[in-house]
Parts: C-alpha cells; structure tokens; sequence
C-alpha cells in the first residue's frame, strides 16, 4: 500500500471527505465513552478553520484520503497531537504509525521537546498504543459538568 502524506494547505478543498474519514474513524467510540467525542461536532466549515490555525496533513492512498492528523503548538515547547484519524479499513496497516511519525520530525525540526495528545478513559486500546509508542500518562482531566476523569493526557519526549 503506497501511502503519501500531504499538508491540508490554502489550496485544499475536499474538506467532506476529510470529515468523512474523522467521523467514520471515531464511529466506534459512539456509545463508549462519555461525553461524545468532538468528532460529531465537527462540520466542514469547523475543519477548514482548524486546518487554517493548526497544521494538518492528510494520508493519501492514491487519490483516496485514508487518514488524517492535526498539530498545534502549545507553547513553550509542546505539540499537541489531535484529530489522529485513519478509515476502519486500512487501521493496522501503519498509516497511524506514519502520521505519528510525521508529528514527531515536526517537532524534532521546529524545536518542539514534547509531543501531548489526550486519550479517553474508555479507550484502554488506544492508551496501550500511546504508551508503547513512548507516551507516558501525565494527567488525569475531566470534561466540565463531569465529577470524575474523562481522560488522560499522555506525552512523550522529543530529543
């Protein structure tokens, strides 16, 4: 599988399949953690003002988009990793790997000493792929109007 990546830039407009691919990719969670995702609150005019003020950069399988990730610096020295999506169909087959990778020569090159991204509580699966990625849990948040832990936010270290 030929996998390209490719920055969401000025000129980009396929901003419907890019929200298809969030949505179908964050699908799984409906009914499993509490609050929602803000995947379901995302509409295309949302992801054309996310991608104008945080990088974003799409996975390409030939002209199809089979993934996605979105950066945002948080400064002194952070990039927050969100939006990390990739279609039900090809999940397993590296593209993630690849986005993550992506996200850390970003960081590397601008000077960035740390990725964060935040994970749901309910996502074990996920939490387990982060930490052996190298991500350490280093909160424990909560979503306003809940009295527990709704997430964790995990980083790892860029040298």
């Amino acid at each position: 599988m030929a996998i390209e990546i490719a920055r969401v830039d000025d000129h980009f407009e396929r901003y419907d399949e890019l929200l298809n691919v969030i949505i179908s990719a964050f699908a799984y969670m409906e009914g499993v953690i509490d609050p929602p995702s803000s995947a379901a609150r995302l509409t295309t005019q949302i992801l054309r003002e996310k991608s104008g003020s945080e990088m974003a950069y799409v996975a390409l399988e030939g002209a199809h988009i089979v993934g996605c990730i979105f950066l945002r610096p948080e400064p002194p020295d952070t990039l927050y990793v969100g939006k990390l999506a990739v279609l039900p169909s090809i999940q397993g087959k590296g593209v993630g790997i690849r986005l993550m990778r992506l996200a850390e020569e970003i960081a590397h090159t601008t000077g960035f000493h740390a990725l964060r991204l935040e994970v749901r509580v309910e996502l074990i699966r996920n939490q387990n792929y982060f930490a052996d990625s190298g991500f350490v849990r280093t909160a424990e948040n909560r979503h306003p109007g809940f009295d527990r832990t709704t997430s964790f936010e995990m980083r790892k270290m860029i040298s």
